[in-house]
């Protein structure tokens, strides 16, 4: 009896040993020096944290705040709202000609493309449309104020991936171009642009010689100027083959205005008047033709799995139209989060600091605990929010595909988490299915990681050092 009663009580103190809090602490010495790190994990449906490394400290998000975003989107528009695009009329169609401007009411939808206009536009040579005696007006009433966020670095404004998530999008609002260095170092290099891209690009751009020691320091550099003109400076090395680069439209109007411009001449549709823009509110007039975009619940399934900035922005610039029925702003998009995860969720975002839908901006700040919140009520409300299966799945699809260190822990398949990276942070936020079946919800926000020059080429070595070790423990232990 004494030795059964040896064995169990070894047994249990086993198993309180394995249930006790994994050493945080002892992974951080895998981290460049001065990262910063604040860690928190809950079993679903728990209060009581299984490791709390710094779970009240503050720190930038990023991605991670697109939860936030969907979520309230959820909440607040259900997951079958659709954004819809319209053409609107006060005038009438008298033999082939409508008698009145032709209106563009464009609502933010991140998703429309030039394909969904010449539907449209098709639409209007059905009923018979081959003139417009009026004029071509650009309605991006559905938002106000300016389309970048406070706290958006200036240096990434002119990249697709900052694209300014207006009311007016086409085609995601990015263009490409490809620039050809001149044959003799001196001159400039030249540029290219499709022709059915509405923009104007001149290049400023010197060409050097192969093995100038300029090249080095070369940076190109794109100046913006109106009705998307722009001018690419600096300097190139001679190269055998075109530069393919991208860039951000900085006048979402003025875009779609000439996209239509052209869509309505290539199906033989003239128009009398002047192409405007609409920015005051206006009650809707008569429907001519109209586009709807997926459900709700699949352009968040879009944006948390791919981590798209310009769906996460204009659907936070929505949240904040439809809650307090203004237009559009960055700041009523805050306000409406914080009542809506509040009234809705039993959310309470406290201190946090939320200047975007997206985390781009540098003014962001959250804690653990507080995205914690947001991870309980969707761990215990799945089964009607579908949330999770939005998210990225370690090792299968999104931006968690090639994470090393979530590899190398043997949680392929186990986890669904957004992440959440700018320069220095690396964030996952989301869910943990580990080894004895336990659903745990997590939060990792890791800032001011940097690595020496020379280690550049492997500066994501100490990150899947500190992320193997971290998670294959947290899937073992729990």
């Amino acid at each position: 009896m004494r030795f059964l009663r040896l064995i169990s009580g070894l047994t249990l103190a086993f198993t309180l040993q394995a249930q006790a809090a994994i050493p945080v602490e002892q992974y951080t010495q895998y981290l460049p020096t001065g990262t910063s790190l604040a860690f928190l994990a809950e079993k679903v449906g728990s209060q009581e944290p299984l490791v709390n490394y710094h779970g009240e400290q503050m720190a930038l998000p990023a991605s991670t705040m697109k939860i936030f975003t969907a979520l309230s989107a959820l909440l607040e528009l259900g997951k079958d709202f659709r954004f819809q695009t319209t053409f609107e009329t006060s005038g009438k169609i008298s033999n082939g000609t409508l008698q009145g401007d032709l209106v563009a009411r464009f609502a933010g939808d991140p998703s429309f493309t030039r394909q969904d206009l010449r539907a449209m536009v098709s639409s209007l040579k059905k009923q018979g449309i081959t003139h417009i005696d009026g004029n071509l007006v650009i309605d991006t009433s559905v938002f106000a104020s300016h389309d970048a966020a406070p706290g958006w670095p200036w240096n990434d404004l002119t990249q697709c991936f900052d694209a300014p998530p207006g009311a007016a999008i086409i085609d995601k609002n990015c263009f490409s171009v490809a620039l050809y260095s001149a044959d003799t170092p001196g001159k400039n290099a030249y540029i290219r642009i499709a022709s059915y891209y509405p923009a104007h690009m001149f290049s400023e751009v010197r060409t050097i010689a192969p093995d100038s020691g300029e090249g080095q320091y070369c940076e190109l550099d794109v100046v913006p100027g109106e009705l998307n003109r722009y001018t690419l400076t600096g300097c190139l090395r001679k190269r055998a083959d075109p530069l393919p680069l991208a860039f951000a439209v900085q006048n979402g109007a003025a875009w779609a205005g000439e996209i239509l411009r052209d869509e309505l001449h290539q199906a033989d549709i003239d128009y009398s008047g002047h192409l405007l823009r609409r920015t005051q509110p206006t009650p809707p007039a008569t429907l001519l033709a109209s586009h709807d975009s997926a459900p709700l619940h699949d352009l968040l399934h879009h944006m948390l799995k791919v981590s798209d900035n310009m769906y996460a922005d204009t659907i936070f610039r929505t949240i904040g139209h439809h809650y307090f029925n203004v237009p559009g702003t960055y700041r009523a998009g805050s306000d409406a989060v914080r009542r809506i995860l509040r009234e809705k969720a039993g959310i309470d975002l406290g201190n946090t600091v939320q200047m975007d839908g997206s985390g781009l901006s540098r003014h962001d700040l959250v804690s653990p605990a507080t995205m914690m919140q947001a991870l309980q009520y969707i761990g215990k409300n799945d089964s009607t929010l579908d949330f999770i299966s939005m998210l990225p799945l370690s090792g299968h699809d999104g931006t968690l595909q090639y994470r090393g260190g979530l590899h190398e822990a043997g949680v392929d398949g186990k986890l669904s988490a957004k992440t959440g990276s700018l320069q220095g942070v690396y964030n996952l936020a989301g869910f943990l299915t580990t080894a004895s079946g336990t659903r745990v919800a997590f939060v990792q926000y890791l800032s001011g990681y940097a690595v020496p020059p020379q280690d550049q080429r492997t500066r994501r070595a100490p990150l899947v050092r500190f992320e193997s070790r971290l998670y294959r423990d947290l899937y073992q232990q729990y």
